[in-house]
């Protein structure tokens, strides 16, 4: 039997299909396991020992992604899939899944796209306070009645493998930073500061308060400051605020924005604390379990939040109840982006002060 999943992107999106992965893999062992993936969310799964292998799609557009498609379409012919699941939902999975020719399609009954399924699964239209590995969870339900019960946070954690020279490269780099194998004395923080679009995104300001504050609440600590590929340059910007703030702690504020996400992932695990937006670093973080701060504007929680077990420290952190949020990230209705620009700093750095006391830091 070969089954392939179809989670083209985003990062966070894909972390949250690794609970289906591993229930797939155990309710089927035998099973040939394909996963679906565009380049850039590639490495999340790249290493998932459930899966037979992974096939990466260029991030292509116009007339080169009608090309590639159609490439991909005889690749996936080839595979002889026997069943397609397709998480992602949009206009270019769902004609993948189709084009497999696979006898059996299960996706999502979004309109002008149920056509290309065999089995659907209604999606309720909304934004609705239900976590999207539940909504994932659904698919798996109607490919057997064996997932009826639903997802569980500690059997069906999110998950990412790292691998070993990844894991020898980053103590190297640790190293230098003054950072021992497994250091408890000297707790290392990740804030990430950026993310894939402005909704997400906490001002750099209220960052670079939070990182000289914890720098200055204890002289043993060092924050590493990450972002993703799109906004590099914002890591200067706070590492130069951050570090005229913090003083004599300047020196233990450091730039790691050039980590690759398996690095950021090994890092997770040295890590006393992680402090970011919803975003994929996010969730990458929730794959370990290290104690995290998460930051949420136009997001709830309730849909969001990382899904690991219910005894790992995390905190969320919002600017609460607000006539605009949750919204659909297209348009500030307001113009402010008020559910993020109201959070306060102030309480980002007691979430997070709490956390690092809870673990003697």
């Amino acid at each position: 039997m070969t089954i392939l999943l179809i989670r083209l992107r985003l990062i966070g999106d894909v972390v949250f299909t690794t609970p289906a992965i591993r229930a797939l893999r155990t309710r089927y062992p035998d099973a040939r396991l394909l996963y679906l993936v565009e380049s850039a969310a590639a490495p999340v799964v790249a290493h998932n020992p459930h899966l037979s292998a992974v096939i990466e799609v260029p991030h292509s557009r116009g007339w080169t992604r009608i090309k590639d498609d159609l490439r991909l379409a005889r690749r996936l012919r080839a595979e002889r899939c026997d069943l397609v699941v397709d998480f992602h939902g949009g206009p270019r999975s769902a004609w993948l899944a189709w084009a497999s020719g696979a006898r059996r399609r299960v996706g999502y009954d979004i309109q002008g796209r149920a056509w290309m399924y065999t089995d659907l699964v209604h999606r309720p239209r909304g934004l609705h306070p239900r976590h999207s590995v539940e909504n994932q969870w659904d698919l798996l339900a109607t490919v057997d009645a064996a997932f009826s019960g639903g997802a569980d946070r500690t059997a069906n954690r999110v998950e990412m493998m790292t691998r070993p020279a990844t894991r020898a490269s980053v103590d190297a780099r640790l190293a230098t930073y003054g950072l021992g194998p497994h250091d408890g004395n000297t707790p290392l923080i990740v804030l990430h500061v950026s993310a894939g679009n402005p909704f997400r995104r906490w001002p750099e300001t209220a960052f670079a308060d939070v990182a000289a504050g914890l720098v200055r609440q204890s002289s043993g600590r060092r924050v590493l400051i990450t972002a993703g590929p799109s906004d590099r340059a914002a890591v200067q910007r706070v590492l130069s605020m951050a570090q005229g703030q913090a003083g004599d702690g300047a020196e233990r504020i450091i730039d790691a924005q050039d980590f690759s996400l398996e690095d950021l992932r090994a890092v997770l695990d040295r890590s006393a604390l992680f402090i970011g937006g919803d975003s994929g670093p996010l969730h990458i973080a929730a794959t370990s379990d290290v104690p995290i701060v998460g930051l949420y504007g136009p997001t709830r929680p309730e849909r969001s939040a990382p899904w690991r077990p219910p005894h790992l420290a995390t905190a969320s952190v919002d600017a609460g109840e607000l006539p605009c949020r949750p919204c659909d990230q297209r348009v500030c209705a307001p113009g402010d982006f008020r559910c993020l620009t109201t959070i306060p700093s102030e309480a980002v750095r007691a979430a997070a002060e709490r956390l690092l006391e809870n673990g003697r830091f």
